[in-house]
């Protein structure tokens, strides 16, 4: 097996490959890469955007799939799934909204 870079901040949350920090429960969606000077250079840049973050580089073994092997020691507790009302919608609107139509008095030709 041979390894693989991933980055971990301080709050234990793995970069994501849609560069977001993710709890590291699903693989598949983590960033990785198998050269080192790579992770240090996403690194590099994610500290320039972000100057609070406190990243390091991991390295972990890869699966027969090419997904990281992550300790479960390094892994933080499971993060919360985000909910309707956090993903922009409101849980209190009325249910009928949704189901408005626009009518158009146009006849087809």
């Amino acid at each position: 097996m041979s390894e693989l870079f991933i980055l971990q901040n301080q709050d234990k949350l793995f970069f994501g490959k849609n560069k977001e920090w993710l709890d590291g429960q699903e693989a598949a969606s983590l960033y990785k890469t198998p050269y080192k000077d790579e992770a240090i250079n996403q690194m590099v840049e994610i500290s320039a955007k972000d100057y609070t973050q406190r990243i390091k580089v991991l390295t972990c073994p890869q699966d027969d799939k090419g997904l990281p092997v992550i300790e479960e020691a390094l892994l933080p507790p499971p993060q919360p799934r985000k909910s309707r009302a956090e993903a922009g919608q409101n849980l209190e609107e009325d249910p009928q909204s949704d189901l408005a139509f626009e009518t158009s008095t146009e006849t087809p030709a």
